[in-house]
């Protein structure tokens, strides 16, 4: 199902083995972070572009998801953890020079590694995730995005989301996709049982699961809160998918405050899944813009 030029690989990175999805080569590392509940292959429209552009293009199966290993415990997913994860990906990639994408929660993770400059970006991608500082004011300032976000809140329930989550040979994740996505056809069930058939490998719902549990419930956002949000300075691209039903385009209000060099496209016609709803879309904007001086 992969397209021609794309390859995997296993690599070692802050004690744990990562199955990454790859292309191109060199020492410009593209560093691609999938969300909830996706997989490397989520970006496989996205490598090749990436690998053409002169960049090395890492996808990686994020801890706990597909064939990366899958650490136990719910401090396993602490956000600070996550964040060592990119850095030694980086680390072993021996780039010198990095491009950070993420989507959902890997737009959780890539916000605040650039905000903590755990290591020098040169640009940073985020779709369909607003910076934290704009989602928390969005919090504040009403219900609308509370009722969007139940879901976070019922997964900070013991086993309870699991078995939903895995009931009937996983359908829910399945339903995820295809019920929020715009380009239904861009779901067939071929690509559905990929993300289904990860989900119920042993283990791998809890793990998932954690990176809410460890958000919420440990304690990660209120230790991120504290630390407080400085300013951006790499050059950002901001990607929105506007039928987005988890995640209200509000949530991009004030950003420009926090990220001064910022390029902001909204897709009317693209969901939640933005980079695999509408890829060709997603594609033009991304060769664009890294063409474009910084």
């Amino acid at each position: 199902m992969l397209q021609p030029g794309l390859r995997t690989e296993r690599i070692a990175a802050n004690g744990l083995r990562f199955n990454v999805l790859a292309a191109g080569g060199g020492d410009r590392l593209a560093l691609c972070l999938h969300g909830f509940p996706e997989l490397a292959f989520s970006w496989r429209a996205q490598l090749p572009v990436l690998a053409d552009e002169g960049w090395l293009a890492w996808a990686p199966d994020l801890r706990g998801y597909g064939e990366t290993d899958r650490p136990v415990g719910r401090e396993e997913y602490a956000v600070e953890r996550l964040m060592d994860d990119v850095a030694g990906l980086i680390d072993a990639s021996g780039a010198r020079e990095t491009l950070l994408i993420g989507h959902d929660w890997g737009g959780v993770i890539a916000w605040l590694f650039a905000l903590r400059r755990v290591r020098p970006l040169s640009r940073l991608v985020v779709m369909n995730l607003p910076h934290p500082a704009c989602y928390e004011r969005a919090l504040r300032r009403g219900a609308r995005q509370w009722l969007r976000s139940w879901y976070m809140l019922f997964f900070q329930l013991p086993w309870l989301p699991e078995k939903a989550l895995g009931a009937r040979g996983a359908a829910m994740i399945g339903r995820a996709f295809l019920e929020m996505a715009v380009h239904k056809e861009n779901f067939p069930d071929e690509v559905l049982d990929v993300y289904r058939r990860a989900a119920l490998q042993p283990g791998a719902l809890t793990a998932m699961l954690n990176y809410y549990r460890a958000l919420l419930s440990g304690g990660g956002a209120r230790r991120q809160r504290s630390l407080g949000y400085p300013k951006i300075d790499a050059p950002t691209l901001v990607v929105w998918g506007e039928r987005d039903t988890a995640l209200g385009v509000e949530t991009l209000e004030g950003i420009e405050e926090f990220v001064p060099n910022l390029t902001l496209h909204r897709l009317p016609d693209a969901s939640h899944w933005v980079q695999q709803d509408a890829p060709d879309e997603v594609n033009t904007i991304l060769r664009r813009w890294l063409r474009s001086p910084t």
